[in-house]
């Protein structure tokens, strides 16, 4: 008895062996796929917290470079 059931259990390991090697392919996608969601999901959830925080980020990052080469024009850089 116990022989029949380890030879059950070895041809349906197999049986099912061979469809998770067909099916890997289709699984692999899904999974990339999923991933890809959620990082698109991920992006689109931080782009719209910092659509109001990005203009006054640009503008100070602006007015930096502004006022270091208003410094360097009047000979405040390395002479």
């Amino acid at each position: 008895m116990n022989r029949l059931f380890t030879m059950c259990v070895g041809i349906v390991s197999q049986a099912y062996g061979r469809l998770a090697a067909k099916n890997r392919k289709g699984q692999n996608t899904v999974e990339y796929l999923l991933m890809l969601a959620v990082v698109v999901g991920v992006v689109l959830i931080a782009g719209m917290a910092l659509k109001n925080y990005m203009p006054a980020l640009f503008t100070k990052i602006q007015g930096m470079i502004n006022g270091a080469a208003g410094s360097l024009g009047s000979g405040g850089g390395n002479q």
